[in-house]
């Protein structure tokens, strides 16, 4: 493993959860922080269907990107979101992976040091590409991190 991902952590893991609604429906959010991964979850009813993981890392040329991206809305390039278990199909794992991109973004902006593998765990009972439960998600991720 290498050293420079590996952030001194108390034991143990620090925590955070959060509860909110999406979409009107009750959810969890949490936050777990390892000294080689940050683990994110969302879930409704107890589910956890969709397993994502996102390098908070980036190549030399991107961290001029970095430096010069802004507090918005929008994700940062180089963040890219890879699918480790399940899917439900191609717009239900687009939508999950932008919601994988945005809460690295978040993480990245916070702390531009950050170089720790994210991992997400996402269980919402239904994903659907509608602005307010996006807004839902990101705020009730704010919460935990």
């Amino acid at each position: 493993m290498d050293p420079s991902r590996v952030v001194e952590e108390p034991f143990p893991a620090q925590s955070k959860s959060a509860i909110g609604p999406i979409d009107g429906v009750p959810t969890e959010a949490s936050v777990l922080h390892f000294s080689d991964k940050i683990l994110v979850t969302l879930s409704q009813e107890g589910r956890l269907s969709q397993w994502m993981q996102v390098p908070l890392s980036a190549p030399s040329s991107a961290t001029v990107d970095m430096a010069l991206a802004s507090n918005n809305l929008l994700p940062m390039s180089h963040l890219t979101p890879k699918t480790l278990l399940g899917g439900g199909g191609e717009e239900r794992e687009s939508l999950a992976q932008l919601y994988a991109v945005q809460i690295a973004s978040h993480i990245a902006r916070r702390d531009s040091d950050e170089r720790r593998m994210l991992v997400i765990g996402l269980g919402l009972k239904t994903l659907k590409p509608d602005r307010e439960a996006f807004f839902d998600v990101l705020e009730l991720i704010q919460k935990v991190l």
